[in-house]
């Protein structure tokens, strides 16, 4: 399960009245979400949300909480280069060639941003809109999703 699912999870359970949302995917992986009455802190009683995945560590749920409370903050003036396909990432042409694009450049629409292969296929990948890369989401070689955000562009 991708992190952003697990967000929306703990959303939908902080949001509702449901105590405790367990989740067993295909492959057998459990994750289970449930409210706390609190968390005895230095300043008293704090509310929460108890997420435990088997695969998974609580220091792993804490990192993914503190990660999701920062992407938050930062994509309120961003807008997402997303994958198309699934496939694998790059960030530039060749090995041997430099990357598209780096953090702080500007792009303009149609300029191509990254590369996305597919059964052997390279897909280029370009952006919808002008703005400045403010973020690179994923590394090279890495495997994506459909749908995952891959860039964040601050609109000019």
């Amino acid at each position: 399960m991708r992190s952003r699912d697990v967000e929306k999870l703990i959303r939908i359970v902080q949001e509702s009245d449901i105590a405790e949302l367990e989740i067993t995917d295909f492959w057998g992986r459990r994750i289970r979400i449930s409210k706390t009455a609190g968390v005895k802190g230095e300043t008293g009683m704090v509310p929460g949300v108890v997420v435990t995945q088997a695969s998974e560590s609580a220091a792993a749920a804490a990192k993914l909480a503190e990660k999701t409370s920062e992407e938050k903050t930062e994509k309120k003036n961003v807008v997402a280069i997303r994958s198309p396909i699934v496939g694998s990432f790059y960030r530039s042409p060749a090995p041997d060639a430099p990357p598209y694009v780096e953090v702080g450049d500007t792009v303009k629409p149609g300029q191509v941003v990254c590369i996305v292969e597919a059964m052997k296929l390279m897909n280029e990948i370009e952006s919808d809109i002008a703005g400045k890369v403010a973020k690179i989401l994923v590394k090279n070689e890495e495997a994506v999703e459909y749908n995952q955000e891959l860039f964040l562009i601050e609109p000019l």
